[in-house]
Order: C-alpha cells, then structure tokens, then sequence
C-alpha cells in the first residue's frame, strides 16, 4: 500500500512537461486596423479547436502559391461552381495560382449554365414536391431553374462538339473538351480563365454529368469521335514527373481529391497539401480521410507542410482566399 500512495504522491508532484507545452493560449485583440491577415496569424496561438487548422492552412496555401519550383494542383467538387465560390475558383485561375485542375463533370455543367443564365437563392427545407411541379432543381439551398441547366448546356456542348469535329479532331482528352469549351465562354466563367491561361482542366469521372452526356449522345451520331482518358492521364503524368516540387489545394472529397493524390504518390507525394471538408473521419470515406493519412499511402511526404481544414467550404473560401491576396500584396 505505502509503495501505491508513494506512486500517486509522485504522479501529484511531477511538474508539466515543457517540451509538450510549447506555446501558451493568447486571447484574440482585433482592432478596426486589423488585417485579415493579421487574424489568422493570432489563430495559430488561440489554442482551439479549427481556427489552428485554418491558420495552417493559409500559411501553407501562400507558401505553395510564391513557390516558383512547385507545381500546383487545384481539386474541387462540383456544387462549389454553383454558389458564388465560383468567382474566388475564376479568380485563383485569373491570377495563375495554380497550374492544373482536377474536377468533376458537374463543375462543368455549373459553369456553362451560370455563364448564360441564373441560379437563384433558396432554403434546405424548401418542398422538393413542389419545386419539381415549378420546373426547378434543388442544389442544397441553390435553385436551378430546369431552363438554365439541362437544355441549355445540351445545346452549348453539342455546338462545341459540333465545331472540333469539322476541325478534324477525333480522339480528345478531357483536358481538351474543357478548354475548348472555355474558349466560347466569357469571363465569368473558370473554364474561361484556364484556356486563356493554359491551365489544363482534367475531368476523371467526365462520363457523371451532362457535358458527359452530351458526350455519348454526340457519339451516337459520329462513332469516330472518342474520348481518350489516357490522354488525360499523360498529361498528369508529365507534370508530375517534371515537377520539383508538388502542391494541392483540394475543396471537398471524391474522385477529384482522389486523383490529386493518387498521381502525386508517383514522385513520392506532395510538398503542399491543404484539404477542407466536412466529412468525419470515421465514417471511413476518402472524403473523410485527414490529409495526414495519405503520408502512409506515399501520396503526401512525410516531411510536408499539410494540413486538414474541417469546415463549410463556400463560408472559408472566401476568407482564405482574401488572406492569400492580403499576403501577396505584403498586407500584415
């Protein structure tokens, strides 16, 4: 007995240990001269629970952005093109943060129909029964009039496919759908961006949405036109392989987060890595996979700055992206 109290004397006693504390929690102090950057710089120090994450994850994100030997990838779901988000995604392209993106089919449908028609606000709880006798698609609390969707980008796409097969192109990557369909859009529009850039735009999934469908119907008709994913796959492969340095900014799961990292595993991983989602971890979906998990898979190195930003991402987007503009500009 008197050794067991002696222990519990000893475990009262011991003193913190100081390598495990190494900064202590400050309070925030913002006044009416403080920079958004200048926040998030206090974040690190606020001790909880995300803001730690999201500071991280701008520190990362305007490290890749100034790193002239990195290459950087830019992922992000489909949904984030049908809020106003897709102005921050058409601007990072504008000003060529990144050097490729990987999307899914419906960012596509997205930015071809917004460039010509609207999409209005709504609410999670609106009745679905009666949206549909209206002729309207429900996205979360975004509302797309049937119009400005289906018809629309069926008529736009089968034009664009229309044009390159009288210019003789047969057997085209998804990189190359996308920029022509960006060369007949305005500036509104990120595929826009990308083309005037030389940013490629690469689909995975292409065949999951309506430019997709559009696709097979054209094929229909034209049985020698065919969509080449190993073309797409090429072109990954060369900016890999000829990459010094790699970086990934993804916005949300799936496939386009998937493919980010699964080509990047081929030269040892990303450098850079910031993710934001809302998935948990143990649902055990890639969607909620943290970043740091991929370091086991040699998708992400062990050595790299990364981070996983838990969160809504048309509500940080935003700030990030004003925190990276602050930072380029030299604003503190």
């Amino acid at each position: 007995m008197a050794s067991r109290a002696s222990n519990r004397k000893k475990r009262k006693s011991s003193k913190p240990d100081r390598d495990l504390l190494d900064s202590s929690v400050l309070d925030y102090s913002i006044d009416s001269s403080s920079s958004l950057s200048s926040i998030y710089d206090k974040m690190v120090f606020s001790g909880g629970f995300e803001s730690r994450n999201l500071s991280d994850g701008v520190d990362i994100l305007s490290r890749m952005v100034e790193e002239k030997q990195c290459t950087k990838f830019l992922s992000f779901v489909a949904a984030l093109i049908s809020t106003g988000a897709r102005g921050i995604v058409r601007d990072m392209l504008k000003n060529r943060m990144f050097d490729c993106v990987i999307t899914t089919c419906g960012a596509l449908d997205h930015d071809i129909a917004r460039t010509f028609a609207k999409y209005y606000a709504g609410d999670f709880r609106m009745d679905d029964r009666l949206l549909a006798t209206k002729d309207i698609h429900r996205l979360g609390n975004v509302l797309v009039p049937v119009d400005s969707y289906g018809p629309l980008i069926e008529k736009k796409v089968q034009e664009c496919l229309g044009l390159m097969y009288k210019e003789g192109l047969r057997e085209v990557a998804t990189y190359e759908i996308t920029d022509y369909i960006g060369s007949t859009l305005d500036e509104s529009s990120f595929l826009y961006w990308a083309h005037k850039n030389k940013i490629p735009v690469i689909v995975p999934g292409i065949v999951d949405g309506a430019v997709g469908s559009q696709m097979w119907f054209f094929y229909q008709q034209h049985k020698d036109f065919k969509l080449d994913i190993m073309k797409d796959e090429t072109k990954l492969s060369d900016l890999v392989f000829e990459a010094k340095k790699s970086g990934a900014f993804m916005v949300g799961g799936g496939i386009s987060k998937h493919h980010t990292l699964w080509w990047n595993q081929f030269r040892g991983g990303l450098d850079y890595a910031v993710y934001i989602t809302t998935a948990p971890e143990w649902d055990g979906s890639l969607s909620g996979a943290l970043v740091a998990e991929a370091i086991s898979w040699g998708k992400v190195k062990t050595r790299a700055r990364q981070t996983t930003i838990h969160g809504e991402a048309t509500t940080l987007l935003p700030f990030i992206y004003a925190a990276l503009l602050d930072r380029r500009s030299g604003k503190k």
